[in-house]
C-alpha cells in the first residue's frame, strides 16, 4: 500500500472519530509505518484537525461558534491516550471515579487515576492528571467498568455508602454488565463486593 494512501486511512480514522477524542502515534500504526503515522499527525496539526495537548499526544478539538474559540481537552479522553501510548491499565479513582459515575457533581480540577504503570503527573491547562501505581494483580482480569466502581466505592469509604447511592449506580448498569462486575470482582476487599451485590442484585 502506497503512503498516500495510508495517510487517507489515518485521516479518516480521525475524521469519523467524536470531537474530542484523544490520539498518539501507536493508534495508527495497525494503518502505516510508525513514521509514517508520526508525520501525517504533525502534518494534520499544522492544519488545525488536530491539537498538541502533551508531547506526543494530541485531541481533535471542537470549536464553539458561540464562543468564537476550542473546547478544552477532554481530561479523560488525554489520559486513556497517555495509557494507550504506554500500554498501561487504569482506572480513575477517588473524587475522578464519583464523578464519573455520577455520584458527584463537582469537576475535578486534579484527574485522578490507579495505573499499572509508574507514578506520573501531567498538566496542561489548568488540570493536572495523576496516575498512582498499583500492582498488575489489584487490576488484572477487570474491565474498566468494574475497576471505576470499585474505586469510587473506596472513594465513599466503608460504611458510608447509602442507599441513594445503590440505585443510582444500579440505574447506570445493564444486567449484563453488572453479571461481568460480579464476576470480574469475586477476590476483591470483602465489605467492596458486599455492596457490589446489593448493587447488581435483580430489582423486585
Amino acid at each position: 500500500m502506497e503512503d498516500d494512501s495510508k495517510i487517507s486511512l489515518i485521516t479518516k480514522r480521525i475524521d469519523e472519530a467524536p470531537f474530542g477524542s484523544a490520539f498518539v502515534t501507536s493508534d495508527f500504526t495497525d494503518l502505516a509505518e510508525y513514521e509514517t503515522a508520526k508525520k501525517t499527525i504533525s502534518r494534520l496539526e499544522k492544519k488545525g484537525t488536530l491539537r498538541r495537548v502533551l508531547r506526543g499526544v494530541y485531541d481533535k478539538p471542537k470549536f464553539s461558534s458561540l464562543l468564537q474559540e476550542y473546547a478544552a481537552p477532554i481530561p479523560d479522553q488525554i489520559a486513556h491516550a497517555i495509557a494507550r501510548n504506554y500500554n498501561w491499565t487504569i482506572s480513575a479513582s477517588g473524587n475522578t471515579a464519583l464523578n464519573q459515575l455520577g455520584l458527584s457533581t463537582q469537576v475535578p480540577a486534579d484527574w485522578s487515576y490507579i495505573s499499572s504503570g509508574p507514578y506520573k503527573k501531567y498538566t496542561f491547562g489548568n488540570i493536572t492528571l495523576t496516575f498512582s501505581h498499583r500492582s498488575n494483580s489489584q487490576m488484572i482480569g477487570m474491565s474498566e467498568k468494574t475497576l471505576l466502581l470499585i474505586q469510587a466505592l473506596k472513594a465513599i469509604g466503608q460504611g458510608n455508602v447509602s442507599d441513594a447511592e445503590i440505585k443510582l449506580i444500579r440505574k447506570r448498569l445493564s444486567s449484563d454488565e453488572c453479571q461481568n462486575i460480579l464476576s470480574e470482582s469475586r477476590h476483591t476487599i470483602s465489605w467492596i463486593y458486599e455492596v457490589i451485590k446489593e448493587i447488581c442484585k435483580p430489582e423486585r
